[in-house]
């Protein structure tokens, strides 16, 4: 399927590995130019080797995107022409909330909530001038059903949400969208560290705690970090622009609800 996207330019933050990776391949095939990023340069720069032999264009910047350099130097990459935006950040370790001072809450949310709305109006004007604009946030499924020890994540990314589903509205009569992607539980890095913190809360082994989470899913399997990917893509397509404001929950049917 063509999603008529050749020639786009796309900042894809946190995408060196799992799921922001994931939706950096996918567009990577559907013909951007990509600004990939990264904490860990050495995966980093792994991870743009890897999309470079899709033929695509690929420029690497490391560092933490929370910072307002690493943003500023994203944009740069992209020389001031940003077409698509997938926001996305590494979530706050999962603890009791009890465990949760000042400084950690004030942490988890400028990474998860002010570090992306920051991101967004440093490129939605110019989106606007062209009439073509694609932004896409990864929050979690946690936004629709909180889970234990994710509580910080989860209102950082409701927070988010919220702020730029007003936003969406504003924008839409430029052809500008604004997504959430709402991810499962996918095989990434994450994941076992959800494994973990489920088995010491409920005092069995982690290999009981996968059992038992892999049970709770209809789908019978965790997510492939590619059919999130696509899904991004999907959502960037430039025929996708009377969806905005949604939020796509992506979960194997794990959430029991009807909205």
């Amino acid at each position: 399927m063509d999603l008529g996207l050749s020639g786009r330019t796309a900042i894809v933050c946190a995408s060196s590995h799992g799921l922001g990776r994931a939706c950096a391949t996918a567009l990577a095939e559907a013909g951007c130019t990509l600004v990939i990023n990264g904490r860990d340069r050495t995966a980093l720069n792994d991870t743009a080797e890897t999309l470079r032999a899709t033929g695509a264009t690929v420029h690497a910047v490391a560092g933490d995107v929370a910072d307002d350099a690493v943003q500023q130097a994203l944009v740069e990459a992209a020389a001031n022409r940003v077409d698509i935006l997938v926001n996305n950040n590494g979530g706050p370790p999962l603890r009791d909330f009890r465990e949760l001072d000042g400084a950690a809450i004030h942490a988890g949310v400028d990474a998860n909530m002010v570090a992306p709305i920051r991101l967004v109006q440093k490129v939605i004007d110019g989106m606007i001038d062209r009439r073509f604009g694609r932004i896409v946030c990864i929050t979690s499924g946690s936004v629709k059903a909180p889970i234990p020890g994710l509580d910080l994540s989860s209102g950082a990314r409701v927070g988010l949400t919220g702020f730029l589903a007003g936003v969406a509205r504003q924008v839409a009569h430029a052809n500008v969208t604004i997504n959430f992607l709402l991810p499962g539980l996918f095989e990434t890095r994450r994941l076992a560290g959800v494994h973990a913190f489920t088995a010491r809360s409920n005092g069995i082994s982690p290999e009981e705690a996968e059992a038992a989470a892999r049970a709770r899913i209809p789908a019978r399997r965790f997510g492939d970090p590619n059919e999130f990917g696509a899904a991004c893509a999907f959502l960037c397509a430039s025929s996708s622009g009377f969806i905005t404001g949604q939020s796509l929950l992506i979960d194997g049917g794990a959430y029991p609800g009807v909205l």
